[in-house]
């Protein structure tokens, strides 16, 4: 069996990992001339700053990628730390623990009791939106001040524009366990709190670079794949030619894998690609700033009811011991068209609000924006339903999945191990063509 790959971001980097370890032949194609997709990290006047996740969490899987490609002493950990929302023009610690939701001021006492009232509550449904699941389970104060903001900054999305059967369909799965939103919730708050978070001394794209660098016989850069087509196998088509293919794993951006898979959609082999084509993204804009704050934890999110442009803050300085780095967001659905403000423009409002939210002075590192977004998984995602891929093309994605770096690794693991069946399956009926008598 022979595996073609489009992306050198972690699935495909990981995937390339199993594969060699299954002894199965790979080739990974990626358009970039550098390794880790979404994953970027860039060192500017002295700081590391992530373009990208701000950092994953150090699950086995992870942890063994790392070790594999020669990182592993390079792992950064850091402590969960406290998650603050701004709210009523203050910030309050988000309620994670029993502790913090008796003692946060997010919400009222009438709201911790409606809170509490959620198990008498019936259970939330896929046809509804994430906002109205949260609001009847919750209670608007609740949603507005602490839910929403927590679970929409995931994703940079408005929950009122995001349907539950996708984005909160494990979530609603496990409460038919628990026979509790709330309770469901906080398990999987505390099962992901069991793996702390991590980065590298070099950033989070020191562990797909290291990778690729592990495997650069498996692995080609600034290689991006025009088209796949299908002879007897399948053909990947990119400017340096064409080579075939048993099975083809794409990890590409929605657009990308529309516009690759659009010769087989032609042969009527694939269907339902405008589905791909209109998946929304959410664009993101972040600005780096170095200020120095007496606020332990991760960072905060920007409740809904107030005026601000910004979404939020990740706090690298206190997880990763990063000498002031704070990183702001800007865009998502909230406000998308402000990405595409001037990056001088970007900057005066991140300082201005962060300094406003948080109360100290902080200077400009740099602006970046995230291309092409994160995945919205909003009303665009019905569109999904109606893509069918022929056997033998899989698609591996953080818009077709779970997203978080450990999850693409998972996913990863799980297809090399069913491609190694499979290649055991086909080894098997070769051997016994071979042997029958003519």
């Amino acid at each position: 069996m022979k595996v073609g790959i489009v992306g050198a971001g972690i699935t495909g980097l990981a995937l390339t990992h199993y594969l060699a370890e299954q002894g199965i032949e790979s080739v990974t194609f990626e358009a970039d001339d550098e390794a880790g997709g979404v994953i970027t990290s860039r060192t500017v006047d002295g700081h590391v700053t992530e373009p990208g996740p701000q950092r994953m969490r150090k699950t086995p899987g992870v942890v063994e990628l790392a070790e594999k490609a020669g990182v592993g002493d390079d792992i950064i950990e850091a402590s969960e730390g406290k998650l603050y929302v701004y709210a009523n023009g203050e910030l309050g610690e988000a309620p994670i623990t029993k502790r913090q939701f008796f003692t946060t001021d997010l919400l009222s006492v009438r709201g911790k009791a409606r809170m509490l009232a959620e198990p008498l509550t019936r259970p939330g449904t896929p046809q509804e939106t994430i906002e109205e699941v949260f609001v009847r389970k919750f209670g608007r104060e609740a949603y507005e001040h602490f839910i929403g903001p927590l679970y929409g900054g995931i994703y940079g999305s408005d929950p009122a524009e995001m349907p539950a059967a996708f984005a909160l369909e494990s979530l609603l799965e496990r409460e038919k366990e628990t026979k509790s939103l709330l309770r469901a919730f906080l398990q999987r708050v505390n099962q992901g709190h069991s793996a702390a978070p991590m980065s590298f001394t070099e950033g989070n794209q020191q562990l797909p670079n290291a990778l690729a660098e592990t495997y650069a016989d498996r692995v080609e850069l600034s290689t991006p794949v025009e088209k796949i087509r299908s002879e007897e196998s399948y053909v990947i088509e990119t400017a340096d030619g064409s080579e075939a293919f048993d099975r083809i794993v794409i990890t590409s951006d929605a657009k990308s894998t529309a516009e690759m898979l659009s010769p087989l959609e032609s042969d009527g082999l694939v269907s339902g690609l405008d589905g791909l084509r209109n998946l929304r993204y959410n664009p993101l804009a972040q600005v780096f700033l170095h200020a120095d704050h007496d606020y332990p934890g991760k960072g905060y999110q920007v409740g809904y009811n107030e005026e601000l442009h910004t979404l939020g803050s990740s706090w690298n300085a206190n997880m990763f011991d990063r000498e002031g780095a704070q990183t702001v967001f800007l865009g998502g659905m909230h406000e998308p068209e402000i990405v595409d403000e001037s990056d001088e423009t970007l900057a005066e409002i991140a300082r201005e609000e962060f300094e406003e939210v948080v109360g100290c002075e902080a200077t400009v590192i740099d602006v970046a924006r995230l291309k092409p977004g994160f995945p919205a998984w909003d009303t665009s995602w019905w569109a999904l339903e109606d893509l069918e891929l022929p056997e033998g093309i899989t698609m591996a994605t953080n818009y077709t999945a779970r997203m978080g770096v450990p999850s693409r690794v998972r996913e990863a693991r799980e297809l090399a191990k069913e491609f190694a069946k499979q290649a055991d399956v086909d080894g098997s009926q070769q051997e016994t063509k071979v042997a029958a008598p003519s």
